[in-house]
């Protein structure tokens, strides 16, 4: 279960595709780690701000919660997840490349592959 908002995306994304504030809309896919990381997009959150937000592409982001996301790599269970270089994708925290703001969330399984979708807890890290 999560909360989540809708936002206008710069086009439509599947759920647990990584995005962050940016492009022609509000939301466009992440593409790198950044703290302009806007969140998960949401599989069916249990409570949905912004309900009314009219646009061509609404996405609702989750924000809180735990929600399935893509990811790669490999990381263990409450490893901090950030975007990767592959767009809408998370991926482990490189301690080296941290900037504040850019943590999505924490890992609730282990993960090690090239692809694949997992649980994620997001909140405020």
């Amino acid at each position: 279960a999560d909360l989540a908002e809708n936002y206008v995306g710069d086009k439509s994304y599947p759920a647990g595709t990584v995005v962050m504030f940016g492009g022609s809309a509000e939301v466009t896919m992440a593409d790198t780690e950044t703290s302009a990381v806007a969140g998960i997009v949401s599989t069916n959150p249990s409570y949905l701000m912004n309900a009314t937000q009219t646009g061509n592409h609404v996405v609702a982001v989750a924000l809180v919660g735990r929600v399935p996301c893509q990811v790669v790599g490999t990381f263990k269970k409450g490893d901090r997840l950030v975007a990767s270089d592959i767009t809408g994708v998370a991926t482990s925290l490189d301690m080296s490349k941290y900037q504040p703001g850019s943590i999505i969330g924490k890992a609730l399984e282990n993960f090690d592959g090239s692809a694949g979708v997992i649980e994620v807890v997001i909140g405020r890290f």
